[in-house]
């Protein structure tokens, strides 16, 4: 019980990270030019995106929407599975953790946004002369960290055979 109040603590306060800096460029960026941090990489940009990464199913909130309860249904019912825990080199054994958290934010914070703005917004563009990384949101930070915090989990899983044996 302690643990799933801990996680939902964890998830809460990355929530709430995620709304302010989305409220902050609501209100300092929306109407404005993009805000140069790092001249010729990064920039502060207001976007609002009605789609997913890369501008991929736009208008389709509703069913991004979907998706993402879906989505998080799955990881919530097979979260054992899906993290690993106790699967772990000791090194790690906060990573599954972590892991978890990160995703139901990230998963939960651009839901927020689908539900109540009927858009995602995003601010952080970064950029190499005119090649333009998608502008993402912190929400999406957390899903990709995440994604390669799973992939790194999934390399130090032991294998079906020597589970076996």
């Amino acid at each position: 019980m302690i643990r799933f109040i801990v996680i939902c603590m964890a998830v809460v306060h990355l929530l709430l990270a995620d709304g302010i800096v989305k409220e902050l460029a609501a209100a300092n960026l929306k109407g404005a030019a993009a805000v140069p941090v790092i001249p010729g990489l990064f920039n502060l940009a207001y976007v609002e995106n009605r789609g997913c990464a890369w501008g991929l199913l736009q208008g389709k909130v509703w069913l991004l929407s979907v998706f993402a309860v879906v989505a998080l249904f799955f990881v919530i019912r097979y979260r054992k599975d899906v993290f690993c825990f106790g699967n772990t080199v000791a090194k790690l054994k906060f990573l599954p953790h972590v892991t978890e958290v990160l995703l139901y934010a990230g998963i939960l914070g651009n839901l927020a946004d689908r539900v109540f703005r009927g858009y995602v917004i995003d601010m952080f563009d970064f950029y190499f002369r005119t090649s333009h990384f998608p502008c993402f949101n912190l929400a999406d930070v957390y899903i990709s960290v995440a994604a390669g915090a799973l992939l790194l989990l999934s390399f130090t899983a032991p294998s079906k055979e020597s589970a076996s044996t």
